[in-house]
């Protein structure tokens, strides 16, 4: 072990400060301290040092400059066991520092607050950035405290140990000096320059360690606020699985979020049921139709706030996560009655402009897809025009299928999903697997419409829908042969728009 003689503490938030000065002051720890920092441990009745004595320099520019001084730096870098770096310290009058508690300025604080170009700018922290990178540099002589989280467990130490600390001690807590370093570094670079493809930095400190991955052999974990976009008001911890369905729900029911009331119910990150009604009740009994096998065990989203009456159904049906912007009392009371359902309040929130995912010894970046059609965007490409009731329910059908797994075909009828062919290797697979899917929970597909997230190579899917009754069809367009599967529909009188945007989600 190693015995902490003296301290730098300079920080910006002091909760949780006054327990570790107080140990230090038991300990006889000598403690160096500026501004507001040494003004907070005066007020304890503790002797501190200020800076500008050690230095013989005052805080100049504005309290740009404080701490930056061969009398700081050298006593946090000395080598105690180098006799050149102990006779250069002698030389020039430089004191050891065994310990150094510093935290940095609020970048992402106020970068997320909305503060001016300006008010962000001052708070890039240099002098503390600095200190902490040297005291985890020399771990083997100095600890350093990086982030108020590791305070309570510092105070412990010092509680147990005196003032002495391990070699394994100041390690651990030199490497998240580096994760706060490094974090801090790319929160500023993404401020400088958010848009830049040239290379990738990503930082999160938010981290929670899932029960296991998408298998139970498999370590997991998520990196993210969750709760900046979710309470939860009930249930067991959520799985990696559960996060994954979750993730596919919300961006499936944003598409839908100034709609009637929409109910969704996914599986393995694809709807198997999903409707909008006048009311949530009726938006969920009619979700369930959809699929009411899948359903079990799935996740279910609403657009709107859960109901009595709503609670009272869902209650029957096993189902692992149920999102909502608001729950009624009574339907909380209900819906906890199984300890364990997830019951999540869905908040707005700032999604990421891009996705990321790991490929190869590398990643794949892409924008987002936001690109979201309406009638506008509709391009009618048969003789029969499409009324305004077949546009509701191929918009609709169109926003499932940007959010299904390619292939996909989508199959809906008066706004509800009747089945979908999902991550298919062919389009005409996925659509035979969604007629027959219609079909064995006794769907009329007559007067049914059919979304593509993509093109048809050739007019065999227009065919099959038609000989099932499917007379209205929303595709991207865009393939060399689009003329022979619009002279089909001329020739069957069927129905067709092209949106000029394809959907592929992989």
């Amino acid at each position: 072990m190693k015995k902490i003689k003296s301290a730098l503490i300079s920080v910006y938030y002091k909760t949780g400060l006054e327990n570790i000065v107080q140990e230090l002051h038991k300990n006889n720890v000598e403690i160096y301290s500026t501004g507001g920092t040494q003004a907070f441990i005066e007020e304890l009745g503790i002797p501190v040092i200020r800076v500008e004595d050690l230095t013989e320099y005052p805080s100049i520019l504005g309290g740009r400059v404080k701490t930056l001084h061969p009398k700081v730096f050298g006593g946090i870098l000395n080598r105690r066991s180098l006799r050149s770096d102990q006779e250069t310290i002698l030389e020039y009058g430089i004191p050891s520092i065994d310990l150094v508690i510093v935290d940095l300025y609020p970048f992402e604080e106020v970068c997320s607050s909305g503060g001016s170009h300006d008010e962000i700018i001052e708070k890039i922290d240099i002098g503390g950035i600095s200190l902490i990178r040297a005291a985890a540099k020399n771990f083997n002589d100095v600890v350093v405290l990086s982030t108020i989280k590791q305070y309570a467990g510092f105070v412990e130490i010092l509680k147990e140990q005196g003032a002495n600390t391990t070699e394994e001690q100041r390690r651990k807590y030199a490497s998240e000096a580096f994760q706060v370093s490094s974090h801090y570094d790319t929160s500023i670079h993404d401020y400088f320059a958010p848009e830049q493809t040239e290379y990738l930095k990503i930082s999160n400190s938010n981290s929670r360690t899932l029960r296991y991955g998408e298998n139970p052999h498999q370590k997991g974990f998520y990196f993210g606020d969750f709760n900046e976009m979710f309470d939860q008001l009930h249930g067991k911890e959520l799985s990696y699985n559960n996060l994954l369905d979750v993730d596919a729900a919300m961006n499936l029911i944003l598409e839908f979020q100034d709609a009637l009331p929409t109910f969704g119910i996914l599986k393995h990150n694809n709807a198997c049921g999903f409707s909008s009604r006048k009311t949530i009740k009726e938006a969920y009994t009619a979700a369930l139709e959809g699929d009411p096998v899948s359903a079990f065990g799935g996740v279910l989203v609403s657009n709107k706030p859960i109901d009595k009456e709503t609670a009272e159904l869902i209650t029957d049906l096993f189902c692992e996560v149920l999102i909502a912007p608001e729950f009624e009392e009574t339907a909380l009371t209900i819906l906890k009655q199984k300890k364990n359902r997830i019951l999540l309040k869905s908040h707005s929130f700032q999604r990421a402009n891009r996705t990321v995912r790991t490929i190869l010894n590398g990643f794949l970046v892409q924008d987002r897809d936001v690109l979201t059609e309406t009638e506008k965007e509709l391009n009618c490409v048969t003789i029969k025009r499409v009324d305004d009731s077949e546009v509701s329910d191929l918009l609709f059908a169109n926003k499932i299928s940007k959010h299904t797994k390619s292939n996909t075909i989508v199959l809906a009828k008066n706004n509800q999903l009747l089945a979908s062919g999902t991550g298919q290797t062919s389009r005409v697979d996925a659509l035979r697997q969604a007629i027959h899917k219609a079909k064995s929970f006794d769907f009329d597909l007559n007067g049914a419409v059919m979304a593509s997230d993509a093109f048809f190579p050739f007019p065999d899917c227009v065919e099959i829908a038609c000989n099932e009754g499917i007379k209205t069809v929303i595709q991207p367009g865009g393939s060399i042969k689009d003329k022979l599967s619009i002279e089909y529909c001329d020739e069957n009188e069927m129905k067709m728009v092209f949106t000029g945007i394809r959907h592929f989600k992989h």
